[in-house]
């Protein structure tokens, strides 16, 4: 039997993606700009290990038969300190900051203000847009229950959104509370755990099914295209009412979305103090200068279901493009968060009040990159050194490490190909320009260099590109000391 029969196949594994260089710097740069942003509201930044214990996970806390369910989990060994326990890759960014928070209580500033960035990963079935490892940006607030404090995560989402790449008309942040579904679902005399999450999901649906969509899973159920029922909440017709007067209350400013509310869960001692808490909200995002475009009270909103205690927010970008059969495309939500009160509790057994933001990176560049909002800068590959004579490497070496110096980021072709073939190899890198030393140039202390940016600018201008070929457009020779300032003039014109 051949080695060949042997030789594994080349293959990314389901659920996981290879990222490329334009990529990368793509979601770098988002990251770091978030994280300035986080830094200016004094938020300090905290990085957790990639393995938790995994009953230190909550939302996809295993079974003792299951310890892989949701998560990818490894068993530690017998003979050491973790005495055999389980442990899981993080699947957020929320679970590690809990078990922190409990492990270090006593020494840390209360409230205890953090961000994080980095992968993390979810044992789920993939598809389309949907990895098993994906990077997330976080912000929270842990030991203050003031909703002031959610109003900041919200301020902060917006800015970070901003500073991204994206103007205030491109997202909208989306605000209700789960104490005014809680208050909403006591005044409909609904008391099972399995009606309530019924009617949470008919009303998380309303974007995609409309009133009536979501006033026939409020009821008895509905069917849909494919002929498959659901079965609805069942509630009584003045609970649908209820409901859906809720649901639709978004409408108009946030002071006209809290006096609707008021009319609908007014009654209830859990509805009126999420509609306090919403009151403070909006007090404090006009203090933080968030118009009304930004942040807007939208009951219909309903994440973690079991996660958050109060209010919770979704970041929805507004921005819009088509597919690849010009159909329109709008991006949807790229993060949210809420206010999470009871994860800390699982360690301690006492709650601590807590609250926080994430979006995922990885979305929220591949929804500025579709939308034509990323820098072209993030994509540019390095000035790349033509080597036209192999007894002269250690000369092209020095040229590149003076452009280094300079502060531009520079390369020596390092194959073995002719002049085309490296040219070929610099636009290939996105080079924004090469250098090109010859024996003339050598002997006139000179260097060449090409604008390889501006031939792609005329190269898409110009129909009939021969002519401006002939005349070798943004080609030029400087002395060989004045090489990096004449390339950094390139650099910074499209920076």
């Amino acid at each position: 039997m051949s080695d060949a029969d042997f030789r594994p196949e080349a293959r990314v594994p389901r659920g996981f993606v290879d990222k490329r260089a334009p990529v990368l710097r793509a979601e770098r740069a988002i990251v770091e700009a978030v994280s300035r942003v986080y830094e200016r509201y004094g938020f300090e930044a905290l990085d957790t290990g990639a393995f938790e214990y995994a009953d230190a996970l909550g939302k996809f806390l295993p079974d003792s038969d299951r310890p892989n369910e949701g998560v990818f989990a490894l068993q530690d060994d017998p003979d050491s300190d973790g005495a055999g326990q389980w442990m899981a890759l993080r699947y957020d960014l929320t679970a590690p900051l809990a078990r922190f928070a409990a492990e270090n209580w006593e020494t840390l500033p209360k409230p205890f203000r953090r961000y994080a960035f980095g992968p993390v990963w979810r044992n789920e079935k993939p598809g389309p847009g949907r990895f098993r490892q994906f990077v997330q940006c976080d912000a929270d607030t842990v030991g203050s229950a003031r909703p002031e404090a959610d109003a900041e995560m919200i301020a902060m989402a917006g800015e970070g959104l901003q500073a991204a790449g994206l103007s205030t008309a491109d997202y909208v942040i989306k605000i209700n509370n789960r104490k005014l579904l809680n208050g909403l679902l006591s005044l409909a005399g609904v008391q099972s755990a399995g009606q309530k999450l019924a009617v949470l999901r008919a009303a998380d649906k309303l974007d995609r099914l409309g009133l009536e969509g979501v006033r026939l899973l409020l009821g008895e159920g509905r069917k849909d295209e494919s002929g498959a029922f659901t079965v609805g909440a069942k509630l009584a017709p003045a609970a649908v009412d209820a409901v859906l007067a809720f649901v639709q209350a978004g409408a108009g400013t946030r002071g006209e979305t809290l006096n609707k509310l008021s009319t609908v869960v007014g009654g209830s001692p859990e509805g009126a103090e999420g509609l306090e808490d919403l009151a403070r909200i909006d007090a404090a995002l006009k203090g933080l200068g968030v118009g009304e475009a930004q942040a807007v009270f939208d009951p219909s909103v309903v994440r973690g279901l079991e996660y958050y205690t109060g209010p919770v927010f979704e970041a929805e970008l507004l921005v819009q493009t088509t597919d690849e059969k010009g159909a329109p495309v709008r991006f949807g939500s790229v993060g949210g968060g809420g206010r999470y009160d009871d994860l800390i509790a699982r360690f301690t057994g006492q709650t601590t009040p807590a609250t926080g933001f994430s979006f995922g990176v990885s979305r929220l560049a591949a929804a500025l990159s579709a939308a034509g909002r990323q820098a072209e800068a993030a994509a540019r590959g390095p000035v790349v050194v033509i080597v036209l004579d192999q007894d002269q490497m250690t000369d092209y070496l020095a040229v590149a490490g003076q452009l280094r110096a300079a502060g531009l980021a520079a390369e020596v072709y390092l194959g073995a190909s002719g002049m085309k073939a490296q040219m070929k190899y610099a636009d290939r890198r996105g080079a924004p320009a090469v250098v090109i030393i010859g024996e003339d140039e050598r002997k006139a202390g000179q260097a060449t260099v090409k604008n390889l940016d501006l031939g792609r600018a005329l190269s898409q201008a110009v129909s009939a590109n021969t002519a401006w070929r002939e005349e070798r457009p943004g080609q030029f020779t400087v002395p060989r000391d004045r090489l990096a300032e004449a390339v950094l003039d390139i650099v910074g014109r499209v920076r």
